[in-house]
């Protein structure tokens, strides 16, 4: 048992050496038993930390709380002692901590609480005169500065591993978008394997939103979500599209952006989707689409399917309009757009004049006169079931691409 302390002076440099000489030595035989009660009250104190079955973390805890008296004790002794030993015995718990993904939450409070048990260790070897009183200020300061230093070094340690963490997830969850809308498709083996990798639930079906991004950083999406907003255009990988609330989710994400959410597919079919997707992202542009959920923003291919087949080869469109439309290039412009409104009504509704007079709220005198123009202008075509398909499809497709391309549609 060590002697009765006996009155010692202070020194008046920094925290450590306003420490009286020989306390550390004094304090050194009780480091074993203050470490066994501060490891029991991080056990009991701290649920995080109740592992009793696991040695090889309980190990770890002692070895904690060891290097964080001891270092301690050698500070006190030397104030100029290497720190680096102790210092990175703490970054690797705040590594620990950020691959093991918890906050640091537990591990200040362990820290606060083995601060507490130390200083009331101290304080009852003062009360029992194995130290002197006037020790304790100049202990006190010490101690809670090396807590503090202590936490720092963990602290930055357990925020550079989750930014480096971050960053290899995003770089997974983006490798899993090209595999997942690659051409020819990954196997089921490689996405399963890179999911895990990236902490992605693999689902039953999956459908990409190609996004035309606005300045800044990207749309705050859900985290089942994948992105590659470093693209162009920008993708979004929907698991289960389907499922209920995905429709709003998405919406709800892109506000404000021009996007396209391609087809509901299997996990080996997402080129398919973000090719659906890209198409009906260029109508978007030119105008030709436009959402239908309700702020308007995101298009879906499931809702445009007949625009999307027939718009899809402009050049082909042209070709057909060439050959079928030529006869309305005989009349006049404006002449010419009432005509063709007219003729692809008739075709839609089946010949029926009052009906095509109501749609275009006009007299059904004016319906029979145009279709009379029509008739000498069309002749025979109108009588062919082929050709009066193939002009639907024409007349339509015009109408979608807007007055700007009448003149190509029908040309002179």
């Amino acid at each position: 048992m060590p002697k009765r302390a006996a009155a010692v002076g202070v020194d008046t440099g920094g925290p450590y050496k306003a420490l009286p000489p020989g306390l550390p030595d004094r304090l050194r035989p009780y480091v074993p038993e203050i470490a066994e009660e501060v490891v029991r009250a991080i056990r009991t104190g701290i649920p995080e930390y109740a592992r009793p079955m696991d040695d090889t973390y309980m190990q770890a805890v002692h070895r904690g709380v060891d290097h964080a008296l001891h270092g301690l004790l050698e500070r006190m002794a030397q104030p100029d002692t290497d720190w680096e030993p102790v210092r990175a015995t703490y970054e690797r718990i705040g590594r620990g901590e950020a691959e093991e993904g918890r906050s640091l939450d537990s591990f200040q409070s362990a820290l606060r609480l083995g601060a507490r048990v130390t200083w009331r260790r101290v304080n009852a070897l003062v009360d029992e005169g194995l130290l002197p009183r006037h020790v304790l200020g100049a202990f006190g300061e010490v101690l809670f500065l090396h807590l503090d230093e202590m936490a720092a070094a963990a602290t930055a340690a357990y925020t550079e591993a989750r930014l480096h963490a971050a960053g290899e997830l995003q770089q997974r969850r983006a490798r899993l978008v090209d595999l997942l809308t690659a051409d020819p498709p990954a196997s089921a083996e490689a996405i399963a394997d890179l999911a895990h990798a990236a902490r992605w639930t693999v689902p039953r079906a999956v459908a990409v939103v190609a996004v035309d991004p606005g300045p800044g950083a990207g749309p705050i999406v859900p985290p089942e979500f994948l992105t590659r907003f470093d693209v162009q255009p920008a993708l979004l990988v929907v698991p289960d599209p389907e499922g209920p609330g995905r429709a709003r989710a998405v919406a709800g994400a892109l506000q404000g952006l021009r996007a396209a959410m391609g087809p509901t597919v299997a996990l080996d079919e997402g080129a398919r989707s973000l090719r659906w997707a890209t198409e009906a992202l260029d109508l978007v542009r030119r105008g030709v689409l436009s959402g239908t959920d309700p702020a308007g923003s995101v298009v879906r291919c499931q809702d445009h399917l007949t625009t999307l087949l027939l718009l899809r080869d402009d050049a082909l469109l042209d070709a057909m309009a060439e050959r079928r439309l030529r006869p309305l290039a005989q009349v006049r412009p404006p002449q010419r757009e009432r005509l063709a409104e007219t003729l692809l009504c008739w075709l839609r509704s089946g010949r029926g004049v009052a009906e095509v007079a109501a749609r275009l709220a006009v007299h059904p005198q004016t319906v029979r006169y145009r279709m009379r123009q029509l008739d000498e202008l069309f002749g025979d075509l109108l009588h062919d079931p082929e050709a009066r398909f193939e002009i639907q499809l024409a007349l339509r497709a015009r109408e979608l691409r807007g007055g700007a391309a009448a003149g190509r549609a029908a040309p002179e």
